[in-house]
């Protein structure tokens, strides 16, 4: 069994539901959140600029000025000012790799999963669908009497 990839599922349903609470109440009190993403991750939408600046990791803070925050079931939207500019961010759940609430104490981390990766594990579960119908003797396995 692949453990860490069933806790990291469940840490970024964590996030999502965090959000989705936000997206619908707002922060409460002196709460405000850190999120970091791999942005070369499929399926981010960074403007041009911002790509450009942060090649390969960013951080944003949701805290007293953002807008539109939009979340489903594999990604949220978010607006931010940048050097003056509003921009509307998307950020995959799989991007993100920490996620924190400072006011709290609270923080996750995930691991990096690499393209190679993603494409490894496309193929696992493809090979195991093939594999469902199969009939395994279990006798080889038992403990013989003597």
């Amino acid at each position: 069994m692949d453990y860490q990839s069933i806790v990291e599922r469940a840490m970024r349903s964590v996030v999502r539901d965090i959000l989705n609470r936000v997206a619908d109440d707002g922060l409460p009190g002196q709460h405000h959140l850190y999120v970091t993403f791999d942005t070369r991750h499929p399926g981010v939408g960074l403007a041009k600029s911002l790509m450009r600046k942060y090649p390969d990791e960013m951080t944003i803070v949701l805290q007293h000025q953002f807008w539109g925050l939009d979340v489903d079931e594999d990604a949220f939207e978010v607006t931010l000012k940048f050097s003056g500019r509003n921009e509307r961010l998307r950020i995959p759940l799989e991007a993100v790799t920490a996620f924190a609430d400072p006011s709290v104490e609270f923080g996750l981390h995930f691991r990096a999963v690499e393209e190679s990766e993603r494409a490894g594990q496309a193929e696992e579960e493809d090979a195991g669908d093939s594999e469902a119908g199969q009939i395994v003797a279990l006798d080889a396995f038992r403990k013989k009497k003597t």
